[in-house]
């Protein structure tokens, strides 16, 4: 079992918050954040967090659903329906009639939706694009959401164990990927985070590259990044191996950003600013002299989203939180040679962090395919 998650205390939280942004109320478009605030899960949905109450407006279909699962994660809310998205949005427009500010999430609503907000909710009012008011929060997890995080992170250990010996097998990218997802389902994962990659031979030098029916062979280099997901929580990590023996260039390669993620995780701590973890990989890549070879940002929140705040660039302005889950994920891509990444998830402490997945990096060598 699972432990509880605090759902019930976050729409207060976040309530207090909003004369801060300028709002009267806040319509809660974007579905994370709807389940965030309210337990549900499904499709279709929105919140809406006035001063004294928290309304779900979603269709036929959730009706049932969203007053059960509110009910389950003891949420201080009600439901309306709508049979129409029309009739949604006059039923947002009624709560909030004479309200003067109504705060949009400017990142989750097209021009389409604001201008129906603006023409047939809230015509006397004035629409105030909002900015990450509930990721803010959602960034710091709870114990009950790091315990999700966590499963989920045991399960993808769990499948990459038992399915790692088939890259020796002469396999494709596909079969693996399928293997992997399975096994994980398997094991009580809802689903794979995200579209499993099995980046082979040449193609491991593109970081997010589709595993299509290019057979593993020996010799290759392989990026397996992928993760599970319970309770609509992501996990999220990424091994590289060989097939057979490496070569010189290939031992370089897995050394060198073995060392840039362990130094990004030694300098993981509530306080630091996200770009420092960045710039620690950085640094050792740069040494190598990879630095135009690492083409990507270090690393990204994990949790009801597979990449949410906060995220860790050269550019990031934040610094992290303890309840911060974060991934810390250097690479180097050499084209026309393969490419290596090794990420792992981690939960930010006041003292440094915890590691979220536990998969071993001392398997980068497996033995040639099998021939028959």
């Amino acid at each position: 079992m699972l432990a509880a998650m605090d759902v019930g205390s976050r729409a207060g939280r976040v309530r207090a918050t909003l004369g801060d942004h300028g709002c009267d109320i806040l319509v809660v478009t974007s579905l994370p954040n709807v389940r965030w605030l309210t337990g549900f899960s499904g499709s279709a949905g929105m919140a809406v967090l006035r001063g004294d109450d928290l309304v779900l407006v979603t269709d036929g279909r959730y009706g049932d659903q969203a007053r059960a699962e509110i009910a389950a994660a003891n949420v201080d809310a009600t439901v309306e329906v709508g049979l129409s998205q029309g009739a949604q949005v006059e039923i947002v427009g009624r709560l909030g009639a004479g309200c003067r500010r109504v705060g949009l999430e400017a990142a989750g609503v097209t021009w389409a939706r604001q201008r129906e907000f603006a023409t047939q909710a809230f015509a006397d009012a004035e629409m105030v694009a909002t900015a990450a008011i509930v990721e803010r929060f959602r960034a710091v997890k709870d114990d009950g959401e790091v315990a999700r995080l966590a499963e989920a992170a045991r399960i993808a250990d769990a499948a990459l164990e038992s399915v790692r010996p088939r890259l020796a097998d002469g396999v494709t990218e596909a079969e693996f990927a399928l293997e992997l997802d399975t096994t994980m389902r398997r094991l009580g994962a809802s689903g794979p985070s995200f579209e499993t990659i099995v980046a082979s031979g040449p193609a491991s030098a593109l970081p997010h590259h589709r595993p299509d029916q290019r057979r593993i062979v020996e010799g290759d280099l392989v990026v397996v990044d992928f993760g599970a997901l319970v309770d609509g929580y992501h996990s999220d990590m990424t091994r590289t191996f060989v097939v057979g023996e490496p070569s010189a260039t290939q031992r370089r390669l897995l050394d060198v950003v073995t060392s840039a993620q362990a130094a990004g995780v030694r300098a993981v701590r509530a306080g630091v600013a996200a770009r420092a973890i960045d710039s620690a990989c950085r640094e050792v890549i740069a040494e190598a002299g990879w630095a135009e070879e690492f083409i990507h940002p270090t690393g990204h929140g994990v949790g009801l989203v597979i990449h949410e705040d906060p995220f860790l660039s050269r550019v990031a302005t934040v610094d992290l939180e303890a309840g911060n889950v974060i991934t810390v994920e250097p690479g180097v891509y050499l084209a026309g040679v393969g490419g290596v990444r090794v990420e792992d998830s981690v939960l930010v402490t006041e003292n440094g962090c915890r590691p979220i997945t536990h998969f071993p990096k001392d398997h980068a060598c497996l033995p040639s395919p099998r021939t028959t």
